[in-house]
């Protein structure tokens, strides 16, 4: 990928002589899924997979950033004097979102950059290609640039640009294991604040396999930004009663004995969702600890449930997938992982029986719903680095 980007750089823009050429991987979480906007723990883990840049700067104040997975869109061109969203900037509202929250922060460029991205993580997969991209543009900016920023920064840094240049209210999750990736280990991440430990990952016997729906509805974003706002109101309900700061405050038993303050049935199974997935993340990691694979397994199972009952951001190709993988004999776990509404599953599949897996489950998904998936056996990886 190194070889690629600055071939195509010297392609585009001359010399690549002085380019810089740096990654910074997606991820898949293991459990944990909407709680990172509740105040609660995740669990994700960085992936070898993710976006790759060649970068050289320039003696004006222009931009010009290509990318190799939209090369029918040729090279885009902006200005460090025109760093404001937009549709036409289609891709470029990422690294230029990320640009613009580092101008905010009082850290500003003082000169235009060339660059060449390109990525091995499948489009639209819901495996963090976005948090990727702005991982992957605060790290060069600051080996560039110097400015003083921690790899906790950048990731606090993206979630800005992303929230308010791009208008996605994600969490924190996606940012945070892309920009504190560490191989072979997921990162127990508690939210509320920030606090975090790597935990092994290492499986023996077994092995992480994400399958790629090849279906991503458009109503992510929009059904994304309502779900936050659910939440935010149950939370709300609930301060009337309990003293909390967040749904991941509470216990199973606590919110079964106040959810009578929250007015409306569909925000009770939202906030419903963000307390047990946090709680369900807590003891995954637990059992994670303690070498029990299978408790850590059923957890991701109950995991997807409450994705698709209570929070409601599954779909029916989504949960073919799924249904199919729990039918297959040496499937540990299987859920929904991302946002939603399309994008990928993720299993823990025993060695022995991955291939089995892949055959009956892509054959079932191609009867069931007349599509193909895609299967990717992931490793773990670092976070970004320069290459």
């Amino acid at each position: 990928m190194k070889e690629q980007v600055l071939k195509k750089f010297e392609e585009l823009y001359g010399n690549a002589g002085g380019a810089g050429v740096y990654f910074a991987p997606g991820r898949v979480n293991m459990i944990g899924e909407h709680t990172d906007y509740n105040g609660g723990h995740v669990f994700p883990c960085a992936l070898t997979i993710g976006t790759y840049a060649a970068v050289k700067k320039r003696t004006d104040r222009k931009l010009r950033f290509y990318s190799m997975n939209f090369d029918s869109m040729g090279v885009m061109e902006s200005s460090l004097d025109d760093l404001t969203p937009s549709n036409a900037a289609g891709w470029t509202n990422y690294p230029k979102g990320v640009m613009w929250a580092f101008a905010e922060r009082g850290m500003k460029m003082d000169c235009g950059l060339d660059i060449v991205l390109n990525g091995n993580i499948p489009n639209g997969s819901g495996l963090s290609s976005s948090a990727s991209l702005e991982v992957l543009t605060g790290f060069y900016l600051r080996d560039l640039f110097g400015f003083d920023v921690t790899n906790v920064d950048l990731a606090l840094i993206g979630q800005y640009s992303e929230n308010n240049f791009n208008g996605m209210n994600c969490g924190i999750m996606d940012q945070f294991a892309s920009a504190m990736g560490k191989k072979d280990n997921a990162i127990f991440l508690d939210t509320a604040d920030l606090s975090y430990q790597y935990a092994p990952l290492v499986l023996d016997g077994a092995k992480i396999i994400v399958t790629n729906s090849n279906v991503k509805h458009s109503l992510v974003n929009s059904a994304y930004n309502e779900r936050r706002s659910e939440c935010e109101k149950a939370l709300e309900e609930l301060k009337t009663v309990v003293d909390i700061k967040n749904l991941g405050n509470l216990s199973e038993e606590q919110f079964e004995a106040n959810k009578g303050a929250i007015k409306d049935e569909i925000r009770k199974k939202r906030a419903k969702h963000a307390v047990y997935e946090n709680q369900r993340t807590i003891r995954a990691v637990e059992a994670l600890k303690n070498n029990n694979l299978k408790e850590f397994g059923e957890l991701m199972n109950a995991s997807h449930v409450s994705l698709r009952d209570d929070y409601e951001v599954s779909c029916d190709e989504i949960d073919v997938l799924v249904e199919e993988a729990w039918k297959v004999d040496g499937v540990i776990g299987s859920r929904i992982t991302g946002g939603g509404f399309g994008g990928c599953t993720v299993s823990i599949v025993k060695d022995e029986a991955v291939e089995t897996f892949k055959e009956k489950v892509g054959a079932a998904y191609q009867e069931r719903v007349g599509k193909t998936a895609d299967f990717y056996v992931v490793e773990i990886g670092d976070g970004p680095s320069k290459l």
